[in-house]
């Protein structure tokens, strides 16, 4: 597919400078760029490659100044980060679009329910009772269980799992190896030191506009619903257990692990590898920094806590200015101890 500078302007809403004829087929990094290629420039620091760049089209701030002659066309948007990420999704969807139909060999159950534009790769899965809505994609290997309702305009990558009776929204994207809908870690203890199986048999709801990187595991709820609010967007190796719920465009990176019962509130930022105990509320708007271990409730919206256990940034921040600076107060304690030893020995010998 080639577009020129005119069609790319109208899609961004950018101003050209160059060549409006100027066509792209593919995109590229200003740096390694070759013709027939659009870039971008957003960052400062690359700065220096806007001169050098073979790109055909590069898009920039419209409040940048140029040093020098650029022989790119350009794009000058409010935003050339936004804008750019605007045009891979609209390349995205045009070449997932191209894909229909069923192929061979996949199962589809006779009472499943599937929309139009609808593309079943080979060695899908889909059983009872299933509603698939309108331009879902479902690549290889992947599994439907009964009763699942899937929205207009999914993405479901290769190998992603769906239990039963769970409802996934519109425009969802779940990358390859994600599980959703596994037994929640519900078990009893009993009197011989044995732990017997709680069954869970709720669900999980992931509504409008979600989306969850690869082998991610979000179960289903012990009763009612394990909740990813629209908006929400989730990293690779997440662990979200039974019942807990995850508030509007809350974001979540890597390797994060979040225990049963757990709210989250709206545009909540959580970093990687951070670790939250079950049956408490994160106020909407917190940041939890990147390792961080959160063990009672954050009730102050826009809160920002790091370390573990997590507790108030700035005052983490001094506390850690201080732990830097303890060989020498040590030293300092040392040597004061050593002076009034000096002083009570010269005392008694008066």
């Amino acid at each position: 597919m080639e577009f020129s500078a005119d069609q790319i302007a109208m899609i961004i809403d950018a101003r050209i400078e160059g060549n409006p004829a100027a066509s792209v087929s593919s995109f590229g990094k200003i740096e390694e760029a070759v013709a027939g290629q659009l870039s971008f420039l957003a960052n400062p620091k690359y700065e220096e490659h806007l001169y050098t760049t073979n790109a055909s089209i590069v898009i920039i701030n419209e409040s940048f100044e140029l040093k020098q002659p650029v022989n790119a066309t350009l794009l000058r948007v409010e935003d050339a980060y936004s804008s750019f990420a605007i045009l891979l999704n609209k390349y995205q969807e045009l070449q997932t679009q191209q894909l229909s139909g069923i192929q061979q060999p996949s199962f589809i159950a006779n009472t499943a329910v599937l929309g139009e534009n609808v593309f079943v790769a080979a060695f899908s899965y889909i059983s009872n009772n299933v509603k698939i809505g309108y331009n879902v994609k479902l690549f290889p290997g992947v599994f439907i269980g009964e009763n699942v309702t899937i929205g207009d305009n999914c993405i479901l990558h290769p190998g992603v799992k769906i239990y039963k009776d769970c409802i996934v929204g519109k425009n969802v994207i779940i990358h390859s190896g994600t599980v959703i809908g596994g037994d929640g870690f519900g078990f009893a203890p009993m009197a011989d030191g044995s732990f017997k199986k709680i069954p869970q048999i709720g669900n999980v709801i992931i509504e409008d506009y979600v989306e969850i990187g690869s082998n991610a595991t979000i179960d289903r709820a012990t009763m009612g619903s394990t909740l990813i609010k629209a908006g929400a967007k989730l990293d690779n190796l997440i662990q979200v257990a039974h019942n807990v719920e995850i508030g509007n465009n809350t974001v979540i990176a890597a390797q994060t692990g979040i225990s049963g019962s757990t709210k989250i509130g709206n545009s909540v930022m959580i970093g990687g590898q951070a670790g939250i105990v079950g049956h408490i509320t994160i106020a909407d708007g917190s940041k939890i920094n990147a390792q961080s271990g959160v063990s009672k409730s954050i009730k102050v919206p826009e809160s920002v806590v790091t370390g573990s256990p997590a507790y108030e940034y700035t005052a983490a921040l001094r506390s850690q200015a201080i732990s830097r600076k303890l060989p020498e107060l040590e030293k300092r304690v040392k040597e004061l101890e050593a002076l009034i030893q000096q002083i009570l020995l010269e005392k008694t010998s008066i």
